[in-house]
């Protein structure tokens, strides 16, 4: 270069009223470089690590339902107080999700007798629910796809843990997951077959079938 000849600017005009590049545009294209490699780490991230979902507390909704040796039946509800769901390139992978056991409801009978059938499942006849106030069930490992998920994980009431599989659902971000446990594993022994004997009709199986609606945030 000529000593008196000036620098050429690579990056378009320079505000530099002597007419040498001062470095505004350089910093000015490292500046969105950065940002577009900012989001596309974001993106990568995303899809390794994995996407969080919290659930719609107030929308999602579980339904459970109990039955007799007898075709009688009862069903009713309970409200969650949180949940999280972790989903790597859209398949779950984990989660957790704490329901409220005070807030359990019957919703089949007359509303002149639910309260005394919701009082005597708080009981510790059923579930205890002024001692174990919340039922915790965590998501540890995936199955198969793509849009019907069987899981496996670890469901938690009255303070007992054991291994349940079931199946989560995804259609259109609808979710719905749906499984079955064993009462007495729980230490839930009303008119149980597996503590008693000889209890006829007055048997209440024991398999609890939970359905549940879930809306994420």
């Amino acid at each position: 270069m000529l000593r008196n000849e000036k620098p050429q600017c690579q990056f378009g005009n320079t505000s530099d009223p002597n007419g040498y590049c001062d470095g505004s545009h350089l910093n000015k294209i490292l500046k969105m470089k950065n940002k577009i490699l900012t989001i596309i780490t974001l993106l990568i991230t995303s899809t390794i690590i994995g996407q969080e979902l919290n659930l719609d507390t107030s929308s999602s909704k579980l339904k459970w339902t109990g039955k007799e040796i007898t075709a009688k039946q009862h069903y009713g509800s309970i409200d969650f107080k949180s949940g999280i769901l972790t989903l790597e390139k859209g398949k779950p992978v984990s989660g957790k999700f704490i329901v409220d056991m005070k807030t359990l409801k019957n919703e089949d009978l007359p509303e002149d007798y639910r309260g005394r059938l919701e009082a005597h499942l708080k009981s510790d006849d059923f579930f205890s629910v002024d001692k174990f106030s919340e039922a915790i069930l965590e998501i540890t490992n995936p199955a198969a796809g793509p849009e019907k998920f069987k899981m496996e994980g670890f469901l938690t009431i009255k303070e007992i843990t054991h291994a349940v599989t079931f199946t989560i659902t995804n259609t259109n971000n609808n979710w719905k997951a749906n499984l079955s446990f064993d009462r007495s594993k729980y230490d839930v022994r009303f008119r149980s077959g597996t503590f008693f004997e000889n209890l006829g009709d007055k048997l209440i199986l024991d398999e609890i079938v939970i359905e549940t609606d879930l809306i994420f945030n």
